[in-house]
């Protein structure tokens, strides 16, 4: 006990004696972080400082207004090696664009603790914000570039989050890098409020568990959420628009919420057509045990693929609209696509309400064997009208022994339901 208190009295000590120590341009910067002591505050004068900079103690650095921190186009532009930290209202440029050596904006490897990153602008080649292996983490309000004249493979990801937990990522706002928001193995985290464009992913989840994604805005993507190899995630209230592969892509995804989320106009580049790239609106492979309700998926060349036995999950409250292809599903399975009289809204659907109770009277099917003959060879298509096809269509119905499996909706809604109807 007595070991405690001392340890608590000195911290408490350094921090009483700490100070404001202001910088200037012309002086060496580095060495004035190196003669600071835990709580101090180090406050930059307008101006350009040059060079590679290492935090090794609990301080704030900052800036008046106008301080321009440049790497010179090598190595980490501040590596943060010390818990409390907190770096806010900089400019950071033109750090390394090695990949391999993991070059950064701002860069934190040792397993750090209460790290606040808020209020920068960051532009370069190599990662924005690397943190590894790290607790109690803020990232607020930051504007990360890329170089857009770099590969996509060859640039680093905005943010990035290795090993981390109960870290907080909102607000920010990423452009031109690789990957927007990178989490792997990370846990009991939250993405809320950030918005991601020109990208390869906005947000992409590997190895992750017991993490939030809400409220993001991605668009310009080739896939605006990535989500593989994780479980547990609450995605909620995001929108994803003007993806060219996936609007929210899902690869081995378990026991998670997918609700409430805005898909819209998800299409591959007639440059880049080859057989079988489509865009997906809601990309399923091999995942179960999921709840996907409430979310709103629109002009996308397929509105949802599931495949890979993407099975037992509960999907319902969703609006399907002027997609193509309503739903592709690859299963000898059937699955029914409804909870407690609940299904889904399709636009295509031709069925009546004659009870006035909001669902259709007739279940609907929107992936029967006509629609997987035209799957297989897509020039069928201009038959669909013709009469061999309805002949196809009500021998099917009249002998349901024939019928392949697939996703049967036996309440379909009238009318698109609110986003907000899934209030779990």
């Amino acid at each position: 006990m007595k070991q405690i208190l001392l340890v608590s009295f000195l911290l408490f000590s350094s921090f009483i004696h700490a100070t404001l120590i202001e910088v200037t341009s012309t002086d060496d910067l580095q060495q004035a972080l190196d003669s600071t002591i835990n709580g101090d505050t180090v406050l930059l004068d307008a101006g350009s400082y040059q060079g590679n900079f290492v935090i090794k103690n609990a301080i704030t650095l900052t800036t008046k207004e106008g301080a321009v921190i440049d790497a010179l186009g090598k190595g980490h532009a501040l590596q943060i090696m010390a818990s409390d930290t907190s770096i806010k209202n900089l400019t950071i440029i033109n750090w390394g664009s090695d990949l391999t050596e993991q070059d950064s904006g701002i860069y934190s490897e040792s397993r750090n603790q209460n790290i606040t990153i808020e209020n920068n602008r960051l532009e370069g080649d190599g990662f924005g914000i690397w943190v590894q292996r790290a607790k109690h983490i803020l990232i607020k309000n930051n504007h990360i570039k890329g170089n857009l004249t770099l590969r996509s493979a060859d640039r680093g990801n905005g943010i990035q989050l290795s090993s981390v937990q109960n870290a907080l990522v909102i607000n920010n706002s990423v452009t031109q890098t690789r990957d927007g928001l990178y989490i792997i193995a990370s846990q009991e985290s939250e993405l809320r409020g950030n918005t991601l464009y020109n990208l390869r992913y906005g947000v992409h989840y590997m190895y992750s568990h017991h993490n939030k994604v809400l409220n993001n805005r991605a668009y310009n993507t080739r896939a605006g959420y990535a989500l593989m190899s994780s479980k547990y995630l609450t995605v909620k209230g995001n929108e994803s628009r003007d993806s060219e592969d996936y609007g929210m892509l899902m690869n081995f995804i378990t026991h998670s919420t997918i609700s409430n989320n805005r898909i819209k106009n998800v299409w591959t580049k007639p440059e880049n057509k080859v057989p079988g790239r489509e865009g997906k609106g809601l990309f399923i492979y091999n995942s179960g045990y999921n709840t996907i309700s409430y979310n709103r998926i629109e002009q996308a060349e397929i509105g949802i693929h599931l495949t890979a036995g993407s099975e037992n999950g509960n999907i319902f409250g969703n609006s399907f609209i002027n997609n193509p292809v309503q739903v592709k599903y690859v299963s000898n399975r059937r699955q029914e696509w409804s909870q407690e009289g609940i299904g889904n809204y399709w636009s295509n659907y031709l069925g009546w309400d004659l009870d006035g109770n909001g669902t259709g009277d007739t279940p609907f099917e929107p992936n029967d064997a006509i629609d997987k003959l035209v799957w297989q060879y897509p020039e069928a298509k201009v038959l669909l009208d013709s009469p061999a096809i309805l002949l196809l269509r009500w021998v099917q119905n009249q002998f349901p022994l024939l019928k392949p499996g697939g996703v049967k909706d036996s309440f379909p809604l009238i009318k698109q339901p609110d986003l907000e109807g899934d209030q779990t």
